[in-house]
């Protein structure tokens, strides 16, 4: 089992950038595929970005490509989501999910879930 507790969630102007975490805690968290997915009010939740429990390959939603970078480090069970020219449509709470499968757009393939952290970008 994976328990996951997102941060580095705050208040930030549009073009700014915001680093989110997300730590696991659990002796196998290098065998989940991970994944961020954001949910903004009155909408459901959807997917960010992903990433193979070896961190060889990601995944994007058009949205955030070219201005999000997902990583992991595996030692230290730390999933992160680099978020640079944030644009005030990016305001959502953001989650982190573990996946026993394949990295995966749909949020019907992760087994666990973060709290989430809120990321607010103003104009």
């Amino acid at each position: 089992q994976v328990q996951l507790v997102e941060s580095g969630g705050g208040v930030v102007q549009a073009g700014g950038s915001l680093r989110l975490s997300c730590a696991a805690s659990g002796r196998t968290f290098s065998m989940y595929a991970m994944g961020w997915f954001r949910q903004a009010p009155g909408k459901e939740r959807e997917f960010v970005a992903a990433i193979t429990w070896t961190g060889g390959s990601t995944y994007y939603a058009d949205s955030v490509k070219g201005r999000f970078t997902i990583s992991r480090d595996n030692a230290k069970k730390i999933l992160y989501l680099q978020m640079n020219s944030l644009k005030p449509e990016d305001t959502a709470v953001y989650y982190c999910a573990a996946s026993r499968g394949s990295y995966d757009a749909s949020p019907h393939r992760y087994d666990y879930w973060g709290q989430g952290t809120q990321v607010i970008v103003s104009s």
